[in-house]
């Protein structure tokens, strides 16, 4: 098993930045992959940022330039700096991980942290 905890949310005006922190527990020598994903009000969950097993980064289109996604192997610790916030990055972020167990792969979530850009 693996957790996922998840810090860093907040409420933040527009423009402005927010570090989103995510710490792995437990079985973490599986995980090959982890990510940040988005649900924002009456959206279709998103992914945001992934990096990826060979240690490549992807990102949605619309936060290409304004977040960047970081993972600390060391740690076990993937963040996500946010930037140039916009209304619409308002949602529930999840920080996601993916465990390879004996050939198959294994999805683990945490429980989110809330991130509301307003005035």
């Amino acid at each position: 098993q693996v957790q996922l905890v998840e810090s860093g949310g907040g409420l933040v005006q527009p423009k402005g930045s927010l570090r989103l922190s995510c710490v792995a527990s437990g079985e973490t020598n599986c995980i090959s992959a982890m990510g940040w994903y988005r649900k924002g009000p009456g959206k279709e969950r998103e992914l945001v940022a992934a990096f990826t097993k060979d240690d490549r980064t992807l990102y949605l289109d619309d936060v290409k330039g304004r977040f960047v996604i970081a993972v600390d192997k060391a740690s076990n610790t993937a963040y996500l700096q946010m930037n140039e916030l916009k209304p619409e990055d308002t949602a529930l972020y999840y920080c996601n991980a993916d465990c390879i167990r004996q050939g198959t792969t294994y999805f683990y979530w945490g429980r989110g942290t809330q991130v509301t850009v307003s005035e």
